[in-house]
């Protein structure tokens, strides 16, 4: 009988989600898409120390933008603390675990003293041989513990692994590790295992950082006679330094890319590629999770975050994607750049798009200059050229706002006479400004008359227009903008 797959992501509530975790995310996603299993989310909140007001909340909305859909959950582990002392309850009652009264200062300094011997930095099993006595009476003056579970020294333990095969640990390269903290509450290690058990986990796909700690998991699957999952552990992120990824790195965080104008698809798409050989390379993530070789995992210590090789698959994701598909992610970039306050009082149909809060909502609404109809035709003029969302912001800039025009710039690109002669030529062809074809066809006849080559009169017509010499054909130009806006820029020469 086939094995049934199912896997989690199992992030905490600390802050905004970056890359490390939306890469998590993605290859267990891809994982159970492509097993036919099913994906769990689960939220590790018992660290209340630690965790941000409404995370959780934002960790299910990054994961609905991104595209990153779970099958069960979420679930809460502070709802489950019931579950975790049952069965801590079972490890007790059968002598796996030993109550420690040591306080982090003197943990502290035992580690201190250790590092001075060049021993190695452990728990020295103090409180494990403590009398019945001697604990009853620090219960008795309610001193605060620790559940300890005691290590086997003599054990060692193989699990499987996706990437290595199997992975071996001597247990006598470990220490008594703790199962709760002094509140009462559960380690995250505890309580990821008991998860991981009651959930019937079949794979844990989760960052190379955790290594270590799945030796103390292997050890609690074998305590409670429990299968142990199959595990991979992902390769860290490391920068262009060679060093591992922080928040000082661009990109980072999600909110970060989202800000600058990264697609969704583009990120997860560079997030499954790097560290692998794809024919392929843009794919959906229904493509990658046909595609993604899970069979076939190369181990490697780490992988070079490239933001370059990012924008460059999100341009990709640009061109592949229509107007319509696009739109949705550019208004609201478009509304900061250009406030209603400079609208033309056109009534807009793209209010339903705008993806904030009601009065940002209204405050659009019939305030927008153009129409669904024009932005999408603008959109589709521009996206080949654009590599992050923000650009479509500045190269539809001229729609929107005149551009500011200095004479003397003109004259130093092409002399003052050709600049006169262009000056000429406009007011030669303006009227032909409604109909964008018969402008181009008497702007190039009226040029060639007057010894002007075209990407002179060009360049300045589309300076006039947009600002700048370089860009998108000036018949384009012409049908992007309204009439009244095309001949009153050109009439500025």
């Amino acid at each position: 009988m086939p094995e049934k797959i199912r896997v989690r992501f199992a992030p905490s509530p600390t802050g905004s989600m970056h890359l490390g975790n939306i890469r998590t995310a993605l290859l267990n996603y891809l994982f159970a898409k492509q097993r036919n299993g099913a994906l769990i989310l689960r939220i590790e909140d018992t660290d209340q120390a630690r965790n941000v007001d409404l995370a959780d909340l934002k960790i299910l909305k990054d994961l609905e933008w991104l595209g990153i859909a779970c099958d069960e959950g979420p679930f809460l582990q502070s709802e489950r603390t019931h579950l975790y002392q049952e069965h801590l309850d079972d490890l007790i009652a059968n002598g796996f675990v030993y109550r420690c009264f040591c306080t982090p200062e003197i943990l502290k300094e035992k580690r201190k003293e250790q590092i001075e011997k060049k021993k190695p930095p452990r728990y020295d099993r103090t409180c494990l041989h403590l009398s019945d006595d001697h604990i009853k009476q620090k219960l008795v003056a309610k001193k605060p513990f620790i559940w300890r579970f005691k290590v086997n020294s003599d054990q060692a333990f193989t699990i499987k692994s996706m990437a290595r095969k199997k992975l071996s640990f001597d247990m006598k390269n470990f220490s008594d590790f703790a199962l709760t903290r002094s509140d009462g509450s559960f380690t995250f290690l505890f309580s990821n295992f008991v998860d991981d058990w009651l959930m019937e986990i079949s794979h844990v796909i989760r960052g190379e950082d955790h290594l270590s700690n799945t030796a103390m998991q292997a050890a609690l699957f074998d305590a409670l006679a429990v299968d142990t999952p199959t595990f991979w552990h992902l390769p860290m992120m490391i920068n262009k330094e060679g060093k591992k990824l922080s928040k000082r790195d661009f990109g980072f965080a999600l909110d970060d890319l989202k800000s600058e104008g990264f697609l969704p698809q583009a990120i997860c798409n560079y997030l499954a590629i790097i560290g692998g050989s794809f024919k392929d390379e843009i794919q959906s993530l229904e493509e990658l999770a046909h595609s993604f070789d899970f069979d076939n995992i190369h181990t490697t210590g780490a992988i070079r975050y490239d933001v370059e090789k990012l924008r460059w698959v999100n341009h990709k994701w640009i061109e592949r994607l229509d107007a319509k598909e696009i739109l949705p992610f550019i208004v609201p970039l478009s509304f900061d750049t250009f406030p209603c306050a400079k609208a033309t009082g056109n009534t807009p149909a793209v209010a339903s798009l705008w993806p904030a809060r009601q009065d940002e909502r209204a405050c659009i609404e019939g305030c927008c200059p153009v129409s669904e109809e024009k932005l999408l035709y603008l959109v589709s003029k521009v996206k080949n050229d654009c590599s992050v969302l923000k650009d479509f912001v500045d190269a539809l800039r001229f729609c929107f706002e005149d551009p500011e025009i200095d004479i003397s710039v003109i004259d130093e690109k092409i002399g003052k006479d050709k600049t006169n002669s262009v000056a000429s030529l406009i007011d030669d062809v303006i009227s032909y400004v409604p109909k964008s074809d018969l402008f181009i066809e008497h702007v190039k006849r009226e040029g060639k008359e007057k010894g002007l080559k075209p990407k002179e009169f060009f360049g300045v017509i589309r300076y006039l227009l947009t600002g700048s010499f370089e860009g998108i054909s000036v018949h384009d130009i012409i049908d992007m903008l309204s009439e009244e806006q095309a001949i009153s820029r050109l009439k500025k020469l």
